[in-house]
């Protein structure tokens, strides 16, 4: 039976494949599919280890490593990080505070070591703080990273824990 979800898939699937075909090419829609996937799949790949290269260079420009973590428990458990102030940057509002939250936790959810669950989000005019439990004192690094590095936010106050295991 012909649903209307079964010919939108169709015609979706046609328009793709039509998309993909270029005059000249040889190639037949199978291999052109083949090849549009594994493009994909390569920038995405690409594009997964930037982010990782880029959260690794900011854990210890922030002085966010697992010793560094480590060391500041060990002095009382509150972990403070600032950024300098960017240029033309809104904070302040309400709404600002709620897209704040909203775009950290987003992070923690799109993050497979981070529990978005376990990490409770703040945000006044800037500052964030953050509150919960994680697994260890590198994934405490990773959820200053993810904040810090949100449009808007200025400082980060960490009062995260490690859960016994």
């Amino acid at each position: 039976m012909i649903t209307p979800k079964t010919s939108l898939l169709a015609v979706t699937v046609l328009a793709l494949a039509l998309a993909g075909c270029r005059k000249g090419d040889t190639r037949t829609l199978g291999e052109q599919t083949r090849d549009a996937t594994n493009t994909a799949v390569d920038k995405t790949r690409e594009v997964a280890t930037n982010v990782k290269n880029s959260v690794s260079a900011k854990l210890t420009e922030w002085k966010l490593t697992p010793a560094d973590i480590q060391a500041d428990l060990e002095k009382g458990g509150r972990i403070v990080r600032a950024k300098a102030a960017v240029a033309g940057e809104k904070i302040g509002t309400a709404a600002d505070n709620a897209r704040i939250v909203t775009l950290i936790k987003t992070k923690y959810v799109t993050d497979s070591d981070l529990s978005a669950l376990k990490i409770d989000v703040d945000a006044d005019s800037g500052l964030v703080t953050l509150k919960g439990t994680v697994t260890s004192p590198e994934l405490i690094g990773r959820a200053i990273v993810l904040a810090l590095d949100t449009q808007g936010v200025a400082q980060v106050v960490s009062l995260l824990t490690v859960e016994a295991k």
